[in-house]
């Protein structure tokens, strides 16, 4: 945690009250549980969790700051990239946004669309958090008139019925709860949580079941080289099932993904063999994941060629891969800047819209450790990965 500005009372009452649920189920399931299990607590459990409890997430005043904080131009380019697929489903098209953060996206997103001639039937957000779910539609009803905001929804689960339109999620795979699979004389085990003397959380390794062993192994095949022994990483199991799960009923259109990761031979290379598992607190980033449950950000870095399978597993065609800088600019961003820089008041405006731009694209910052993924079902989206191709690294 922040060695900053200590947290308050209410904060560590609700972290203590988490640990306890924790040690309850620890307990209850024989003295340990999956670190996948742990992650889903310490980020879901209602009314505790880190997304579930009521405290800041994004931005200045939060633990991090997500590209749609930052102003209108992601959410903008964003928009640039989609509209050409809703305007080609035609008048029944919707849009889902898996995890709507703050809501800024969504209003950023639909204002441009509408200048577009591209806005869908419904803006669909589908939001796991009832606290965040509030604060975007307290947000969002301030911000749009009232028969914009008339075709915002918020969706309790995927889309069941048959629908075409677009699925778009920024920073969500980076937040799935995830396995942690260790290899001991070359036998696959799953990291678990259990207690230790002081009824403290520690780790500690069972062997794994054959989902995640078969997932292991699958790994090395495509690597074509075994992981060493004592090799600890990350590895998503479930993301094809995720996939097909978010898509719901959707019969024809795009889904577009945003997170920061990297493509397997990069993801899995010999000298990262501690994985890529951190947590977040107040803009500072920590190893112990373990630590106030409830109050810090539990994140892994995407796979991105394990996603390319699983949306192509789902019966989608791979549309294209590339660093976040190459498509924003590939989808509008000059001319988004262009157009804001015109209508700005001062100089100080524009000079925070070219700060914007920097932080979004430059290399060291969100240019390249963000990467973006799409995928198409009878429609046509290769238009929005013009630039920057990086599928030949998958």
């Amino acid at each position: 945690m922040s060695d900053r500005t200590p947290l308050p009372d209410e904060a560590l009452a609700l972290s203590a009250r988490l640990e306890a649920l924790i040690r309850d189920e620890i307990r209850a399931a024989g003295g340990a549980i999956p670190f996948s299990r742990f992650m889903e607590l310490a980020l879901y459990a209602p009314g505790l969790g880190y997304y579930s409890a009521g405290m800041a997430k994004f931005g200045a005043d939060g633990d991090f700051v997500t590209a749609p904080e930052l102003g209108t131009l992601f959410a903008g380019s964003v928009a640039e990239a989609v509209a050409p697929v809703l305007r080609e489903l035609g008048e029944d098209a919707q849009f889902v946004e898996i995890g709507g953060g703050s809501g800024r996206f969504a209003e950023y997103a639909i204002k441009r669309l509408m200048t577009l001639d591209a806005m869908p039937a419904r803006y669909a957000i589908l939001e796991p958090s009832a606290d965040l779910r509030a604060r975007q539609r307290a947000h969002l009803q301030q911000r749009l008139t009232p028969p914009v905001f008339d075709r915002v929804t918020w969706l309790d689960g995927p889309v069941a019925e048959r629908w075409t339109g677009v699925v778009f999620a920024n920073e969500v795979i980076d937040a799935l709860p995830t396995p942690r699979f260790a290899l001991h004389e070359g036998e696959v085990f799953e990291e678990h949580v259990t207690l230790d003397a002081q009824d403290g959380f520690a780790i500690a390794d069972r062997p794994a079941d054959a989902l995640l062993a078969a997932a292991v192994r699958h790994v090395e095949r495509r690597l074509e080289t075994p992981l060493p022994d004592g090799y600890r990483s990350e590895l998503l199991p479930q993301l094809p099932y995720w996939i097909q799960a978010v898509i719901g009923g959707l019969d024809a259109g795009a889904m577009l993904f945003v997170d920061y990761g990297h493509p397997r031979g990069e993801y899995y290379m010999p000298q990262r063999d501690t994985g890529t598992l951190r947590a977040f607190s107040r803009h500072r980033m920590g190893e112990d994941v373990l630590g106030f449950p409830g109050l810090q950000d539990i994140t892994a870095s995407v796979d991105f060629t394990a996603l390319a399978e699983a949306g192509t597993g789902a019966g989608f065609d791979f549309a294209g891969y590339c660093a976040q800088g190459a498509f924003l600019l590939g989808n509008g961003l000059d001319r988004l800047l262009a157009e804001l820089e015109a209508r700005a008041p001062d100089e100080a405006a524009r000079y925070r819209l070219r700060q914007e731009v920097k932080q979004l694209t430059h290399p060291d910052r969100m240019g390249e450790r963000f990467q973006v993924m799409g995928f198409a079902r009878d429609v046509e989206f290769g238009h929005a990965f013009l630039a920057g191709d990086l599928s030949y690294r998958l």
